[in-house]
């Protein structure tokens, strides 16, 4: 009898209830994980892209602006964020009704994401009647990404330390957990099902995550849709397997759709991404690539994490080597996924001319996505009872050092003081003036103001910038004072002249120059 069939008599015939707890107990663990992972970003210099990078006030604005009753004109990237505002909305509205500061939401949806990321390896790694330890092969996975996370220690939001952007809403983890989503359901969708049923079930939940995901943001179709729909075109071909083929053409499907849908939403969308694409500047961006590893080779954990994502890339390809039964086909299109996307991924974005390290995060998480099919391409042993007593024994111990250091520096995190925020937003909501500053400086204090019109996102011409902001901030057309930092580039020698009279006001490492009755007038907006 095939290994595949033995397996799955096996595990249909455990008792539901068994699966259940064994269910119950795995998402216990990945929370453990999970918050562990979270304790670490908190706790390093990496916070600063949880807590005070520009990019990352995103979802905070968005809440302030719908609590202040504004109409609703934002001026996005080509990235919409569909999915991350909609589950930040929802934990921060449980934020208000428990009293949970800003950025303790902040924290808990670093914690809610990672989760996602595990249902999708949960996903990934198969039905418990049709796979072999698909609970063990999604832990295995998630530990593998929680490692790589754990190697990320540095502030920069430009290197490849791309496992702990997962913890913020917008540095692209809806999308990559959508990646992660439709490898799985393509895995259900090629696997053989019992008395030759159709996978309609897959194929739907195939289009309505491609759907939804290039809605939000078009990197999908370069992370998934076209490095998929090849292995799929090209398997259907070689094998003649129309499941492949309804795969591809459901992955296609969502997409067009969703694509699609961008269009009534056009207004929002200040940059349609084409604008990213430089054919002339394939050379630069190889070579910009490079360096970035070769930079996180040098990083504190850097060499670890090399190793580490090269293991992971290893096991993808020798698991789709071995995984070659008719039964395993679902399987093998994970593991090849594991080292097909990382490949097509990075050679187009250099081809394209890109130069942002986020752009290639299915480099580390295909790989590790990939570990899931561990135990069935390499039959590893059932564990015998003393085995799994301590395998759980080992797993409470996670749960108890996640509760034991973990949450508490995640409380810490989240309660933190930050004077020189503190004196800005102090300053600007007793005044109730309208002032401004650039986009680097200007983010953090206007995100924690109760009204966030208070404070208008300008460049150094003071022309209202419309990047990742509500445009209707700048309604009333002037400003009477500027907030700036060591992050402002220096204003327009007009702008300097006409603040040579303002008295200034000093926050620490922020400057308030205060223009008193004295208003400026703000430009034509740009983006």
């Amino acid at each position: 009898m095939p290994p595949h069939e033995s397996v799955s008599r096996v595990t249909s015939t455990r008792s539901p209830g068994r699966r259940v707890v064994r269910e119950s107990a795995a998402v216990v663990v990945a929370l453990a994980i999970a918050v562990l992972v979270v304790a670490h970003v908190a706790t390093t210099a990496r916070a600063a892209l949880m807590f005070t990078d520009g990019d990352s006030m995103l979802p905070l604005l968005v809440m302030r602006s719908l609590d202040a009753g504004q109409p609703q004109d934002w001026a996005m990237s080509s990235v919409l964020f569909l999915p991350e505002l909609l589950v930040f909305r929802l934990l921060w509205l449980l934020g208000l009704a428990l009293g949970i500061g800003a950025d303790g939401v902040v924290v808990l949806y670093g914690v809610v994401s990672l989760m996602g990321l595990y249902g999708a390896l949960r996903v990934v790694s198969g039905s418990p009647r049709r796979a072999r330890a698909p609970i063990a092969g999604a832990l295995i996975a998630f530990t593998g990404f929680a490692l790589l996370a754990l190697c990320d220690s540095t502030a920069s939001r430009d290197s490849f330390e791309l496992s702990s952007l997962m913890v913020t809403a917008t540095y692209y983890c809806a999308t990559m957990i959508a990646v992660v989503l439709s490898v799985g359901l393509l895995r259900r969708a090629l696997t053989p099902a019992r008395r030759g049923r159709r996978p309609v079930g897959a194929l739907t939940g195939i289009v309505l995550v491609a759907g939804v995901a290039t809605l939000s943001n078009p990197l999908f179709l370069l992370w998934a849709t076209a490095p998929l729909t090849v292995v799929l075109v090209v398997w259907a071909a070689h094998r003649r397997d129309a499941r492949s083929l309804w795969g591809a053409l459901a992955l296609a499907a969502g997409s067009a759709a969703g694509y699609a849908g961008r269009i009534p939403l056009a207004a929002f969308i200040a940059n349609d991404g084409w604008g990213y694409v430089d054919l002339s500047r394939t050379p630069a961006s190889l070579q910009y690539y490079a360096e970035l590893v070769a930079q996180r080779w040098q990083l504190p954990g850097g060499v670890a994490a090399v190793l580490l994502g090269a293991a992971m890339f290893a096991v993808a390809v020798a698991a789709s080597a071995r995984l070659r039964g008719a039964g395993e086909r679902g399987a093998r299109l994970v593991a090849i996924s594991g080292w097909a996307l990382p490949l097509f991924v990075v050679a187009a974005a250099i081809v394209l001319g890109t130069h942002a390290a986020r752009y290639l995060q299915p480099a580390a998480f295909a790989p590790m996505a990939a570990l899931v099919t561990l135990p069935e391409a390499f039959r590893m042993p059932r564990l015998l009872v003393p085995a799994r007593i301590a395998a759980a024994a080992a797993a409470v111990a996670i749960v108890v050092v996640a509760a034991a250091s973990g949450i508490p520096a995640l409380v810490a995190a989240a309660g933190r003081t930050d004077r020189d925020l503190a004196c800005v937003v102090s300053w600007v909501d007793r005044s109730g003036r309208v002032g401004g500053g650039q986009y680097w400086t200007v983010r953090l204090p206007k995100a924690q103001l109760s009204d966030p019109r208070l404070l208008v996102q300008v460049d150094d011409a003071l022309r209202p910038y419309d990047w990742l902001v509500n445009r209707t901030d700048a309604a009333p057309g002037a400003v009477s004072f500027l907030v700036t930092d060591a992050q402002s580039p220096p204003f327009a020698s007009a702008v300097q002249a006409a603040l040579r009279t303002a008295t200034i006001v000093a926050c620490g490492r922020y400057t308030i120059a205060d223009l008193g009755g004295h208003a400026l007038a703000l430009g034509p907006p740009r983006s």
